[in-house]
Protein backbone atom coordinates (compact mmCIF):
# COMPACT_ATOMS: atom_id res chain seq x y z
CA UNK A 1 0.00 0.00 0.00
CA UNK A 2 1.52 3.54 -0.67
CA UNK A 3 1.92 5.75 2.15
CA UNK A 4 -0.10 8.60 1.60
CA UNK A 5 1.37 12.22 2.64
CA UNK A 6 -0.31 15.66 3.81
CA UNK A 7 -3.28 15.42 5.72
CA UNK A 8 -7.22 15.01 4.38
CA UNK A 9 -8.56 18.95 3.96
CA UNK A 10 -11.19 19.87 5.69
CA UNK A 11 -12.72 21.84 3.16
CA UNK A 12 -14.37 18.62 2.14
CA UNK A 13 -16.38 18.76 4.91
CA UNK A 14 -17.36 22.11 5.63
CA UNK A 15 -20.91 21.13 4.84
CA UNK A 16 -20.66 18.98 8.44
CA UNK A 17 -20.20 22.11 10.24
CA UNK A 18 -23.53 22.83 11.18
CA UNK A 19 -23.86 21.75 14.49
CA UNK A 20 -27.05 24.21 15.61
CA UNK A 21 -26.51 27.59 17.51
CA UNK A 22 -26.93 27.49 20.73
CA UNK A 23 -29.84 30.44 21.13
CA UNK A 24 -30.39 29.88 24.99
CA UNK A 25 -28.17 29.48 28.16
CA UNK A 26 -27.51 25.62 27.55
CA UNK A 27 -24.50 25.38 25.21
CA UNK A 28 -21.39 22.78 24.36
CA UNK A 29 -18.77 24.48 23.06
CA UNK A 30 -16.26 22.06 21.19
CA UNK A 31 -12.37 23.55 22.19
CA UNK A 32 -10.35 21.17 20.27
CA UNK A 33 -9.30 17.21 20.57
CA UNK A 34 -11.97 15.69 23.07
CA UNK A 35 -12.16 19.02 25.54
CA UNK A 36 -16.02 20.10 25.37
CA UNK A 37 -17.52 22.81 27.74
CA UNK A 38 -21.06 22.49 28.61
CA UNK A 39 -22.59 25.31 30.16
CA UNK A 40 -26.36 25.50 30.93
CA UNK A 41 -26.21 29.12 32.46
CA UNK A 42 -25.36 28.22 36.37
CA UNK A 43 -23.42 25.57 36.05
CA UNK A 44 -20.83 24.61 34.13
CA UNK A 45 -18.39 21.10 33.19
CA UNK A 46 -15.05 20.93 31.25
CA UNK A 47 -14.21 17.37 29.92
CA UNK A 48 -10.40 16.92 29.65
CA UNK A 49 -9.30 21.23 29.18
CA UNK A 50 -6.50 20.26 27.05
CA UNK A 51 -5.36 23.90 25.96
CA UNK A 52 -1.14 23.20 25.80
CA UNK A 53 -0.70 21.59 22.84
CA UNK A 54 2.76 21.35 22.77
CA UNK A 55 4.74 20.76 20.02
CA UNK A 56 5.22 17.34 17.99
CA UNK A 57 9.15 17.86 18.51
CA UNK A 58 8.28 19.43 22.31
CA UNK A 59 6.33 15.81 22.78
CA UNK A 60 9.10 13.38 21.26
CA UNK A 61 12.45 14.92 22.98
CA UNK A 62 11.34 17.32 25.77
CA UNK A 63 9.51 17.10 28.82
CA UNK A 64 6.06 18.62 29.20
CA UNK A 65 4.43 21.16 31.44
CA UNK A 66 1.33 22.82 31.08
CA UNK A 67 1.25 26.14 29.30
CA UNK A 68 -0.56 28.76 32.32
CA UNK A 69 -0.37 31.15 29.41
CA UNK A 70 -2.32 29.00 26.07
CA UNK A 71 -4.29 27.76 29.35
CA UNK A 72 -5.74 31.05 30.72
CA UNK A 73 -6.22 32.60 27.44
CA UNK A 74 -8.57 29.61 26.46
CA UNK A 75 -10.25 29.66 29.65
CA UNK A 76 -10.58 33.39 29.14
CA UNK A 77 -11.97 33.02 25.64
CA UNK A 78 -14.29 30.18 26.56
CA UNK A 79 -15.72 32.08 29.63
CA UNK A 80 -14.99 29.11 31.49
CA UNK A 81 -14.18 31.18 34.77
CA UNK A 82 -15.59 29.59 37.12
CA UNK A 83 -16.36 24.99 36.30
CA UNK A 84 -17.72 22.81 38.77
CA UNK A 85 -15.78 20.17 37.21
CA UNK A 86 -13.14 19.05 35.00
CA UNK A 87 -13.39 15.57 33.67
CA UNK A 88 -10.54 13.61 31.57
CA UNK A 89 -12.01 10.82 29.24
CA UNK A 90 -8.39 9.09 30.24
CA UNK A 91 -5.16 10.19 31.49
CA UNK A 92 -3.25 10.47 28.20
CA UNK A 93 -1.41 13.73 27.93
CA UNK A 94 -3.39 15.17 25.26
CA UNK A 95 -6.51 14.95 27.55
CA UNK A 96 -5.55 15.40 30.87
CA UNK A 97 -2.41 17.48 31.16
CA UNK A 98 -3.41 20.66 31.83
CA UNK A 99 -6.38 19.15 34.07
CA UNK A 100 -4.69 19.93 37.59
CA UNK A 101 -3.84 23.38 36.18
CA UNK A 102 -6.92 23.88 34.78
CA UNK A 103 -8.75 22.42 37.87
CA UNK A 104 -6.84 25.07 39.73
CA UNK A 105 -7.91 28.07 38.26
CA UNK A 106 -11.27 27.45 38.03
CA UNK A 107 -11.96 26.42 41.60
CA UNK A 108 -13.31 23.07 39.84
CA UNK A 109 -13.17 19.22 41.43
CA UNK A 110 -11.10 16.69 39.20
CA UNK A 111 -12.87 13.89 38.74
CA UNK A 112 -12.29 10.65 36.88
CA UNK A 113 -10.35 7.22 38.29
CA UNK A 114 -7.38 6.74 40.21
CA UNK A 115 -4.98 7.67 37.17
CA UNK A 116 -7.06 11.02 37.19
CA UNK A 117 -6.55 11.47 40.47
CA UNK A 118 -2.52 11.14 40.67
CA UNK A 119 -1.95 13.95 37.74
CA UNK A 120 -4.43 16.48 40.19
CA UNK A 121 -1.90 15.15 43.32
CA UNK A 122 1.51 16.02 41.23
CA UNK A 123 -0.42 18.94 39.89
CA UNK A 124 -0.78 20.34 43.69
CA UNK A 125 -4.60 19.77 43.47
CA UNK A 126 -5.69 19.40 47.22
CA UNK A 127 -7.64 16.31 48.35
CA UNK A 128 -11.08 17.58 48.90
CA UNK A 129 -11.09 19.21 44.87
CA UNK A 130 -10.44 15.20 43.83
CA UNK A 131 -13.04 12.70 43.32
CA UNK A 132 -12.54 8.94 42.21
CA UNK A 133 -15.40 7.38 40.60
CA UNK A 134 -15.43 3.44 39.23
CA UNK A 135 -17.06 1.70 36.87
CA UNK A 136 -21.06 2.93 37.18
CA UNK A 137 -20.88 5.66 39.47
CA UNK A 138 -22.85 8.75 39.21
CA UNK A 139 -21.79 12.28 40.09
CA UNK A 140 -24.10 15.56 39.73
CA UNK A 141 -23.01 19.43 39.79
CA UNK A 142 -26.50 21.59 39.36
CA UNK A 143 -28.66 20.46 36.58
CA UNK A 144 -25.76 17.76 35.00
CA UNK A 145 -26.01 14.61 36.09
CA UNK A 146 -23.04 12.08 34.87
CA UNK A 147 -22.71 8.52 34.86
CA UNK A 148 -19.04 6.89 34.26
CA UNK A 149 -18.77 3.59 32.38
CA UNK A 150 -15.94 1.64 31.91
CA UNK A 151 -14.62 1.97 28.15
CA UNK A 152 -11.08 1.39 26.07
CA UNK A 153 -8.63 3.10 24.63
CA UNK A 154 -8.45 2.86 20.31
CA UNK A 155 -5.59 0.82 19.13
CA UNK A 156 -2.97 1.89 19.89
CA UNK A 157 -2.10 2.80 23.02
CA UNK A 158 0.91 4.29 23.09
CA UNK A 159 1.10 4.44 26.14
CA UNK A 160 -0.53 1.99 27.82
CA UNK A 161 -0.87 1.14 32.08
CA UNK A 162 -2.37 2.95 34.66
CA UNK A 163 -0.93 6.35 36.45
CA UNK A 164 0.22 4.82 39.76
CA UNK A 165 1.96 7.83 41.32
CA UNK A 166 1.41 12.24 41.20
CA UNK A 167 2.69 12.94 38.24
CA UNK A 168 4.88 16.71 38.82
CA UNK A 169 5.48 18.44 35.75
CA UNK A 170 7.89 18.22 33.68
CA UNK A 171 7.44 15.17 32.91
CA UNK A 172 7.89 12.91 29.35
CA UNK A 173 4.80 11.82 27.34
CA UNK A 174 4.87 8.46 28.73
CA UNK A 175 4.64 9.56 32.21
CA UNK A 176 0.49 10.39 30.88
CA UNK A 177 -0.36 6.40 30.68
CA UNK A 178 -3.72 6.04 29.40
CA UNK A 179 -5.37 5.14 33.21
CA UNK A 180 -9.38 4.41 33.06
CA UNK A 181 -11.01 5.09 29.87
CA UNK A 182 -14.61 6.60 30.31
CA UNK A 183 -17.72 6.53 28.03
CA UNK A 184 -19.69 9.53 30.06
CA UNK A 185 -23.84 9.59 30.24
CA UNK A 186 -24.65 13.28 30.49
CA UNK A 187 -28.19 13.94 32.30
CA UNK A 188 -29.61 17.36 32.15
CA UNK A 189 -32.32 18.80 34.21
CA UNK A 190 -33.90 20.03 30.84
CA UNK A 191 -33.99 16.90 29.23
CA UNK A 192 -30.49 16.57 27.29
CA UNK A 193 -29.10 13.62 27.11
CA UNK A 194 -25.55 12.86 25.70
CA UNK A 195 -22.70 10.12 25.23
CA UNK A 196 -19.28 11.75 25.77
CA UNK A 197 -17.15 8.74 24.34
CA UNK A 198 -13.47 10.54 24.35
CA UNK A 199 -11.43 7.48 22.57
CA UNK A 200 -12.73 5.51 19.82
CA UNK A 201 -12.19 2.37 21.88
CA UNK A 202 -15.23 0.63 23.18
CA UNK A 203 -15.79 -2.42 25.47
CA UNK A 204 -18.44 -4.50 23.87
CA UNK A 205 -21.99 -4.43 25.63
CA UNK A 206 -20.93 -2.02 28.30
CA UNK A 207 -23.63 0.62 27.00
CA UNK A 208 -26.42 -1.76 26.79
CA UNK A 209 -29.27 -0.79 28.49
CA UNK A 210 -28.06 3.55 28.04
CA UNK A 211 -29.34 5.71 25.85
CA UNK A 212 -28.69 9.25 24.52
CA UNK A 213 -29.96 11.69 22.08
CA UNK A 214 -26.74 13.07 21.30
CA UNK A 215 -23.12 11.02 20.80
CA UNK A 216 -20.22 13.10 20.98
CA UNK A 217 -17.84 10.92 19.17
CA UNK A 218 -14.12 10.96 19.39
CA UNK A 219 -12.54 9.64 16.49
CA UNK A 220 -9.22 10.02 16.68
CA UNK A 221 -6.84 6.92 14.99
CA UNK A 222 -10.20 5.63 13.87
CA UNK A 223 -9.75 6.20 10.24
CA UNK A 224 -6.49 3.61 10.09
CA UNK A 225 -8.80 1.09 11.84
CA UNK A 226 -10.23 -1.50 9.66
CA UNK A 227 -13.76 -1.11 8.21
CA UNK A 228 -15.18 -4.13 10.53
CA UNK A 229 -13.52 -2.05 13.49
CA UNK A 230 -15.53 1.24 12.59
CA UNK A 231 -18.74 -0.28 12.29
CA UNK A 232 -18.63 -2.02 15.39
CA UNK A 233 -17.46 1.23 16.67
CA UNK A 234 -20.43 3.07 15.58
CA UNK A 235 -22.77 0.40 16.63
CA UNK A 236 -21.41 -0.48 20.05
CA UNK A 237 -21.91 3.32 20.73
CA UNK A 238 -24.22 5.17 18.44
CA UNK A 239 -26.38 2.55 17.98
CA UNK A 240 -26.53 1.27 21.54
CA UNK A 241 -27.59 3.97 22.82
CA UNK A 242 -29.87 5.04 20.47
CA UNK A 243 -28.54 8.80 19.19
CA UNK A 244 -30.40 10.74 16.79
CA UNK A 245 -27.10 13.05 16.02
CA UNK A 246 -23.84 12.20 16.30
CA UNK A 247 -20.80 15.30 16.51
CA UNK A 248 -17.58 14.05 16.37
CA UNK A 249 -14.49 14.80 18.39
CA UNK A 250 -10.19 14.30 18.48
CA UNK A 251 -10.13 14.80 14.68
CA UNK A 252 -7.20 17.89 14.81
CA UNK A 253 -3.97 18.51 14.86
CA UNK A 254 -3.24 18.67 18.33
CA UNK A 255 0.40 19.44 17.73
CA UNK A 256 -0.76 22.86 16.45
CA UNK A 257 -1.90 25.78 18.82
CA UNK A 258 -5.53 26.35 19.53
CA UNK A 259 -5.42 30.30 18.29
CA UNK A 260 -4.64 28.90 14.92
CA UNK A 261 -7.15 27.39 12.56
CA UNK A 262 -7.58 23.84 13.34
CA UNK A 263 -6.77 21.38 10.83
CA UNK A 264 -6.76 17.66 10.74
CA UNK A 265 -4.25 15.12 11.96
CA UNK A 266 -1.65 14.46 8.92
CA UNK A 267 -2.38 10.50 7.29
CA UNK A 268 0.89 9.49 9.28
CA UNK A 269 -1.47 9.50 12.31
CA UNK A 270 -5.06 9.05 11.16
CA UNK A 271 -7.32 9.23 8.21
CA UNK A 272 -10.77 11.36 8.74
CA UNK A 273 -11.46 10.92 5.20
CA UNK A 274 -11.87 6.90 5.93
CA UNK A 275 -13.92 8.14 9.24
CA UNK A 276 -16.12 10.65 6.99
CA UNK A 277 -16.72 8.09 4.28
CA UNK A 278 -18.02 4.79 6.79
CA UNK A 279 -19.40 7.04 9.91
CA UNK A 280 -21.13 9.17 7.02
CA UNK A 281 -22.43 6.34 5.36
CA UNK A 282 -23.92 5.29 8.77
CA UNK A 283 -25.30 7.75 10.04
CA UNK A 284 -27.33 8.24 6.53
CA UNK A 285 -28.63 5.09 6.50
CA UNK A 286 -29.65 5.09 9.93
CA UNK A 287 -31.44 8.60 9.73
CA UNK A 288 -28.77 9.76 12.42
CA UNK A 289 -27.80 13.72 12.14
CA UNK A 290 -24.12 14.09 11.46
CA UNK A 291 -21.74 17.00 11.81
CA UNK A 292 -18.44 18.23 13.04
CA UNK A 293 -18.27 21.26 15.88
CA UNK A 294 -16.84 24.52 15.21
CA UNK A 295 -14.20 25.63 17.66
CA UNK A 296 -15.21 28.40 20.01
CA UNK A 297 -18.83 28.38 18.86
CA UNK A 298 -21.59 27.96 21.48
CA UNK A 299 -24.01 24.88 20.26
CA UNK A 300 -26.58 23.32 21.10
CA UNK A 301 -26.43 19.86 19.57
CA UNK A 302 -30.44 19.00 21.06
CA UNK A 303 -31.78 22.20 19.05
CA UNK A 304 -34.48 20.25 16.43
CA UNK A 305 -34.15 16.74 17.65
CA UNK A 306 -37.80 17.17 18.60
Amino acid sequence: MRLKLGRPDLERYRDRFDVPAAEGEFAVTFLGVATLLLDDGSTRLLFDGFFSRPSLVSVALRRLTPDTARIDAALSRAGADQVAAVVPVHTHYDHAMDSAVVAQRTGATLVGGESTANVGRGGGLPTDRIRVVGDGDVATYGGFTLTFVVSDHCPPDRYPGTVDAPVVPPVKADAYRCGEAWSVLVEHASGRTALVQGSAGFVPGSLTGRTADVAYLGIGQLGVQSEDYIRSYWAETVGTVGAKRVVLTHWDDFFRPLDLPLRALPFAGDDLDVTMRVLGGLAQEQGVAFHLPTVWRREDAWSGLG
